[in-house]
């Protein structure tokens, strides 16, 4: 392990939702979901590592990427207990969320490219439509737009 914890290594609730810009009631919600970890102060109070700063701003960058809750959990059970993540732990994390990002950037332009060609082709007709599901022949393939969104 590092060295001891000092009484500055921790900052109270409220300072981590000043730090974070989240409200005092989501850093609740993120520990109630086990994303976050305070420390309990002989009178019960919260006290969070100042490398839980890091952690929280993660997951609001994370969630408006797109990934839920239960993505963003994965993620940070490959951090380290007990220490403040290295450039090394987060590097990998960066790693990982890249191949979602890539993953998503790939859907969302094969989607703008379909959309454009259905939108662009000006055929107004059903008969002529690359796109028309006659006889709802795609409900056997699954829910959802499948012709814009399956791969």
């Amino acid at each position: 392990m590092g060295r001891p914890l000092h009484k500055s290594d921790l900052i109270p609730i409220g300072e981590m939702a000043r730090r974070t810009g989240l409200s005092v009631s989501a850093i609740r919600f993120y520990e109630d979901k086990g994303l976050v970890e305070p420390i309990r102060t002989g009178g019960n109070q919260r006290r969070f590592l100042r490398s839980d700063i890091r952690r929280v701003s993660f997951i609001r960058i994370a969630q408006q990427l797109g990934l839920t809750l239960g993505e963003i959990e994965d993620e940070f059970a490959k951090l380290p207990h007990g220490r403040t993540p290295t450039a090394k732990d987060w590097k990998s994390i960066s790693t990982s969320i890249r191949r979602v990002l890539d993953r998503q950037i790939a859907d969302l332009e094969r989607t703008r490219d379909r959309l454009d060609g259905c939108i662009g082709c000006g055929c107004l007709s059903l008969k002529k439509c690359a796109i028309y599901n006659e006889g709802d022949h795609l409900a056997a393939k699954g829910p959802g737009p499948r012709q814009l969104l399956a791969d």
